[in-house]
């Protein structure tokens, strides 16, 4: 097995760390366009082999794409991060035609990769990826909601003061600050819904909270985050190369499903080896299906940025 995280930045480093750590691939390669920026990082990381336990080679590389041949994921995190005061879809004119050129340029190598976008704005980059590489949908994943319900997750821990491990909580829709929808409905302590254990009042902060999560971190750190994100990544790649079939909400394809088409967006899917193996239902009530047509009209109407800057 072998996996390629493009992007040697914050993100893309943790994430190779901890596939490394997890022992994914007995090879991950570190790409960055930076003069010997991977090379660094992968260095760094393969110091603390010994130390750590794990026997997986990280490699890194300067913008050669042919040390990249083979690998069955490919983890694609290039793009600049968010500043203080940017939202997600000010990166689009940036980090289009990187992530574009990024996508060809690993399928040269690595034809029948699955591909794993983390590049915001994700769910636009998402569909950008899907249009211009002509892959069927089920090799092209979004990993944003699988962030968004970890960090859903942790608001609810700190509010009933239980673990985070024993808590269940997805968050569909786009990711963005506005068009991230956390499922109160469906969130549960150990099975116990909290509607059961939290007020009202409680439950709406800590949704507010989790939408807000990202921007929260960039205004603490002056930068976007990237443990959470790094092993968010990681634990997709995960659910396929061992073929897990979680169930993970991911930005995925739709034709159809919640009432959506020709767009990209998170919903729950099953992943396993062959990345998506199956969009599922959540049944959603009249008020969330309402919430989620909203969120795709966001989304959709950051996709139209691309063909205005002609760029799909």
């Amino acid at each position: 097995m072998k996996i390629t995280v493009v992007g040697a930045g914050n993100v893309g480093a943790t994430c190779a760390n901890v596939m490394a750590q997890k022992e994914l691939a007995s090879e991950i390669v570190l790409l960055d366009i930076k003069e010997g920026f991977a090379e660094g990082k992968a260095l760094d990381i393969m110091q603390t082999a010994t130390l750590l336990g794990f026997d997986t080679r990280v490699t890194g590389v300067t913008a050669d794409y042919s040390k990249t041949a083979g690998s069955e994921v490919v983890v694609i995190t290039s793009g600049i991060p968010r500043k203080p005061g940017m939202t997600r879809e000010d990166l689009i004119g940036i980090n289009a035609g990187i992530v574009k050129d990024v996508a060809q340029n690993v399928l040269k190598y690595s034809p029948e990769a699955i591909l794993i976008v983390i590049s915001n704005p994700m769910d636009t980059m998402t569909y950008l990826t899907l249009k211009t590489t002509g892959l069927p949908k089920n090799r092209v994943i979004g990993m944003g909601g699988i962030l968004d319900s970890s960090r859903f997750k942790c608001y609810l821990s700190q509010a009933l003061n239980v673990p985070a491990t024993d808590l269940q909580g997805t968050v569909i829709g786009g990711h963005g600050d506005t068009t991230m929808i956390p499922l109160a409905r469906f969130a549960a302590y150990n099975g116990m819904p909290i509607a059961a254990l939290l007020d009202g009042e409680t439950v709406k902060k800590v949704i507010a909270d989790t939408m807000v999560g990202g921007a929260t971190l960039t205004g603490l750190l002056g930068t976007s985050a990237w443990y959470a994100p790094g092993a968010a990544g990681a634990a997709l790649v995960e659910s396929i190369v061992r073929d897990e079939k979680k169930v993970f909400p991911c930005c995925v394809a739709l034709d159809g499903e919640y009432g959506q088409s020709d767009i990209c967006i998170g919903v729950p899917v099953v992943i396993g080896k062959d990345g998506i193996e199956k969009i599922v239902d959540y049944k959603l009530n009249t008020e969330e299906q309402a919430a989620f047509d909203k969120s795709a009209d966001a989304v959709r109407n950051m996709n139209g940025v691309l063909k205005e800057l002609n760029i799909l």
